[in-house]
């Protein structure tokens, strides 16, 4: 795995970027919009996704950006769940929640292979340098 200079080179931000920007997308409009408390909700949970990776990162320090990692795939899950809701309630057609279904779940694949690589590198991060 290649080594960062910016939370920006990291492809789970970048996916999770472009979640962000669609879930604000489909939100806007038509019943979505409406319902300003799911929106809301799966908006900061994706903007919040894009948030701990970049703070994590910058934090200089493995175990932290671990931490930080953890928690936007925990945001990554809520945005999965409020997908269901607004399929349910008929917010999303099939395939625009079949799309930002599969992005939600790659971005959370990305975050936990990261997770995993940094867990297993031994690797402390840029704090720990002399």
């Amino acid at each position: 795995m290649p080594s960062f200079k910016s939370f920006k080179d990291i492809t789970a931000w970048q996916k999770a970027r472009e979640l962000t920007k669609d879930i604000y997308l489909v939100s806007k409009s038509g019943a979505f919009a409406n319902d300003f408390g799911l929106r809301d909700q799966i908006c900061r949970a994706s903007v919040s996704i894009m948030a701990n990776i970049a703070e994590g990162y910058e934090r200089s320090g493995t175990a932290e950006f671990v931490q930080f990692l953890s928690m936007a795939k925990g945001s990554a899950g809520e945005v999965e769940s409020h997908l269901y809701v607004a399929l349910d309630l008929g917010y999303l057609n099939k395939p625009t929640f079949d799309r930002l279904s599969s992005t939600t779940i790659e971005t959370a694949r990305l975050i936990g292979a990261l997770m995993q690589y940094l867990r297993n590198s031994g690797i402390k991060g840029g704090k720990y340098k002399k």
